[in-house]
């Protein structure tokens, strides 16, 4: 039964920051690490890999902008203004420079944030999801299982109005490698957390954003590559060594992790595997 809850030293607390709202958990002690969750999950994703590395870390997970308990504005799911919610709230936090761990969507914004923040991200963990308009990503559009990307329309809000389970466990059954390990508990969590006023609406605008998304990374692309260290992590049965390859676009200096035994989903399907890799990576002297 996997548990949502922060380990009992962290708060959580509500920061206005770029224009919104964004909830946010803290805890733990020493350099600061954030956390920045993707699709069809909210910063609840992260509450093993957190508990772990506030150990001898300050952890800090928002939700993005739209999603779980952030506040859903009408606009600004492009990556870049997202990449400012970020910075609002590590300026509202007094926290000057950080490591970066992301997931999915989480992926995206976070790229945006350390491609105009290079001097404050020191290291740069990405999971499991391509970055609009850097390396093939025309390409991996063209992949039939990412026909959400593309969902749009008048009617999308109303096809799926109280029907978030059957769109989301779609999402969670097609990129699992093994779909019971996105247990019963965390579909049920999740769903009623995206079934809130404006959360499906957020969601889809998060997609609608990615053209938009390509125009601004090929403009940071073009200011050069990322300095700090990256590791690009795919899940084996999902992206895997690709995310490198992808990431070896915008970083000069990128390793390479697959998660065994896992889809897209690695905090449900492998955390113990995740984890490990996550936190020996931070922990090593630059």
């Amino acid at each position: 039964m996997p548990s949502f809850d922060f380990p009992s030293g962290f708060r959580m607390q509500d920061i206005s920051a770029n224009g919104t709202i964004i909830h946010v958990r803290v805890g733990g002690s020493g350099p600061a690490v954030v956390l920045l969750h993707g699709y069809g999950e909210t910063g609840d994703m992260w509450v093993p890999l957190a508990e772990d590395l506030a150990r001898n870390r300050t952890v800090v997970v928002p939700d993005l902008r739209g999603m779980g308990l952030s506040s859903k504005p009408a606009g600004g799911f492009d990556k870049k203004t997202q990449a400012g919610d970020v910075a609002g709230v590590l300026d509202a936090l007094k926290i000057d420079r950080v490591d970066l761990v992301t997931h999915d969507i989480g992926n995206m914004v976070g790229y945006a944030f350390v491609a105009q923040h290079r001097d404050r991200v020191t290291r740069f963990v990405l999971i499991d999801a391509p970055v609009p308009g850097v390396g093939p990503w025309e390409e991996i559009l063209k992949n039939p299982l990412l026909w959400h990307f593309r969902f749009g329309g008048p009617d999308m809000e109303r096809l799926v109005a109280g029907r978030e389970r059957i769109y989301l466990d779609r999402f969670w059954n097609e990129f699992s490698a093994t779909p019971a390990r996105f247990s019963e508990a965390a579909r049920e969590h999740y769903s009623r957390l995206y079934a809130l006023p404006g959360a499906m609406h957020s969601g889809f605008m998060q997609f609608a954003a990615f053209d938009q998304d390509a125009i601004d990374n090929q403009a940071f692309l073009a200011k050069g590559k990322l300095p700090m260290p990256v590791l690009a992590i795919g899940g084996e049965k999902s992206f895997g060594a690709t995310m490198a390859d992808i990431m070896r676009f915008a970083a000069s200096d990128v390793r390479a992790g697959v998660i065994p035994d896992s889809g897209h989903w690695i905090m449900e399907e492998n955390p113990s595997a995740t984890i490990a890799m996550v936190r020996a990576f931070l922990d090593t002297k630059i």
